[in-house]
């Protein structure tokens, strides 16, 4: 699926890429050729501007209104350099006929007789040549002397254009496979993070799923067992639905950890934001979770020197941060263990920060699992976690919780030593 995609990416970039090129290739090429023939153009016309001052009219005879044109006199001077790119002249009499020409044979071309402007066409020699001339109509007065043509060779025109045409070809056809190795990288890139969210959300949904199923799959188990016996036994029945009770709690707490999750990435639900003081928050925990630490007989403790620790931030929302973690904390420190807050004042890139340690004795985290520690689902031990009804949901949350606060959480542990948890929170944003 996602290297189809990739692939359509990468061919309509490159479609798109190549028809901008080809259009402007197409217009590079228009501009050069009109410019190279208004080039010659200007020439020509030139030429026949010097040749039309240059000719010698004179009398046909002593007192003759009638004038010509003195052949000899008018163009032994105009005789142009010869060579492939040289300009030829031709001089017709008024009635048409080829008077004089430099042309090694005359041109099977029709002279254009009935125009007072200077006329331009193209006109073909033979297979491999092609003539670019200019005609002009000499007159004195009302009456018509000749007609002067001018010729110049085309291939000044198509040899450039056939060079312009093959690099433009050439460049044209390097730049679309360049575009395209570039466009096929370009949308792999593209399709980089969507693909790991698609793999993120696959992993998500396996998952839930799997946490979702067992739990059912062992309610039914146990519902049908007790629904099965005819002579249901007060004792086992009661320890059925202890089972169904146990499983339905668990089922609760996973539930509203997705749903969190859930409007915490959609953002359904708004954080309630308002003046936390979070040192006030923190008692309250400590208070909250002092039966679980005593069963154990655990000292939890909070060690700070700030009487109020105002910040603006979601209340509900820091207090399932700390509880999330000090009852993590006190889950895995074995009895008669310790757990202790550490709440300072401190400042982060000129900005007043609270900053929080969680430090307890527990059994600590491997250094391998620190880096998916607040993955989704993730567990350091699977078994252990099930057992005590974890969800492996409750330190995502935390780090959730954590950057909606544009706060920041590390993780620092030694196996059999201990866990401490940072975690800095901006005093206002």
């Amino acid at each position: 699926m996602f290297q189809t995609t990739r692939r359509r990416l990468a061919l309509w970039y490159t479609s798109v890429t190549a028809i901008l090129l080809l259009l402007f290739a197409t217009g590079v090429y228009f501009y050069v050729r009109s410019t190279l023939i208004e080039r010659i153009d200007d020439t020509l016309e030139h030429v026949v501007e010097v040749v039309s001052r240059s000719i010698v009219i004179e009398p046909v005879a002593p007192k003759s209104r009638t004038l010509q044109v003195n052949i000899e006199a008018s163009f032994r001077d105009n005789f142009l350099e010869q060579g492939d790119d040289h300009i030829d002249l031709e001089w017709f009499t008024a009635r048409g006929s080829l008077e004089w020409s430099t042309l090694p044979s005359p041109i099977a071309a029709p002279l254009i007789m009935n125009s007072n402007r200077t006329h331009t066409e193209t006109v073909r020699l033979d297979a491999t040549r092609l003539l670019r001339q200019v005609t002009q109509r000499i007159q004195l007065g009302q009456q018509v002397l000749g007609y002067l043509r001018v010729s110049h060779p085309w291939f000044e025109v198509t040899k450039p254009i056939r060079e312009l045409f093959v690099d433009l070809t050439l460049g044209i056809s390097g730049m679309i496979g360049i575009v395209a190795a570039i466009g096929w990288f370009l949308s792999g890139l593209a399709m980089q993070p969507i693909r790991d969210s698609y793999q993120t959300l696959r992993q998500f949904t396996a998952d839930a799923s799997h946490e979702l199923r067992n739990p059912i799959a062992v309610i039914q188990t146990n519902v049908q067992v007790a629904l099965s016996d005819p002579d249901p036994d007060p004792t086992q029945t009661r320890s059925h639905l202890q089972v169904v009770e146990r499983l339905t709690r668990r089922l609760g707490k996973l539930v509203d950890d997705l749903l969190f999750l859930a409007r915490q990435d959609s953002g359904i639900v708004q954080p309630q934001w308002g003046e936390v003081d979070l040192r006030d928050l923190v008692e309250e925990v400590l208070e909250e979770q002092g039966i679980s630490a005593a069963e154990k007989d655990i000292q939890l403790k909070l060690i700070t020197d700030v009487h109020t620790a105002k910040l603006t931030g979601d209340r509900s929302a820091l207090a399932r941060l700390l509880t999330n973690l000090v009852s993590n904390a006190i889950l895995y420190t074995p009895n008669q263990g310790s757990v202790k807050l550490e709440l300072q004042s401190s400042k982060r890139s000129n900005q007043a920060i609270w900053t929080l340690r969680i430090i307890d004795t527990g059994i600590g985290i491997p250094e391998l699992a620190l880096p998916q520690l607040f993955d989704r689902f993730y567990r350091v031990d699977p078994a252990r976690s099930k057992a005590s009804g974890g969800t492996g949901l409750g330190l995502a949350i935390v780090q959730t919780i954590v950057t909606n606060h544009q706060g920041t959480i590390t993780v620092e542990s030694q196996e059999n030593q201990g866990t401490t948890f940072t975690i800095a929170l901006p005093q206002s944003f």
